[in-house]
């Protein structure tokens, strides 16, 4: 599969460049970043939570944990964690656990995390488990313009 049309659509409509990186298959953003040599605080990952409004995405670096205690805090909802098996319906074109972080790209609402800011490069999943997509910094600025960013994350 590689990329959804959904997600390269969203790249290109925001005139971010990205390279494909192509790993052994995977079942986690830590073992992702280890197969394609990737550093974890360069890995944006989505967590899925909802609340009595819908189905949100947290795009946190992959080497940290959400804390829905600052996320709700920041955001006067009560997120919990969505289970995985929820999340087919929002995401049909992505293989089964591997969500890419371009919540806006499937109309969900979407929260960044502030360390990934700084980063002079990105990766997150594609959409299967055997590519990442890469992004340069200020690109990944430009994909999350628009959401709502804080700090929603702690270290592992």
């Amino acid at each position: 599969m590689s990329i959804p049309a959904r997600v390269e659509s969203y790249l290109n409509d925001h005139g971010v460049g990205f390279e494909l990186v192509a790993h052994k298959a995977t079942g986690s953003t830590h073992e992702s970043a280890s197969a394609a040599h990737v550093p974890e605080d360069h890995m944006a990952k989505a967590v899925m939570v909802r609340d009595g409004q819908g189905h949100a995405m947290v795009v946190i670096p992959g080497n940290t944990w959400v804390r829905l205690d600052l996320l709700n805090s920041d955001s006067g909802r009560a997120f919990r964690l969505d289970e995985e098996s929820e999340l087919k319906e929002l995401f049909p074109d992505c293989e089964f656990g591997a969500v890419p972080v371009t919540g806006p790209a499937y109309g969900v609402e979407t929260f960044v995390d502030e360390a990934l800011a700084s980063l002079s490069y990105v990766c997150f999943e594609s959409g299967d488990h055997e590519h990442l997509v890469r992004v340069q910094g200020g690109d990944f600025a430009k994909l999350m313009s628009g959401v709502r960013h804080g700090h929603f994350a702690r270290a592992e």
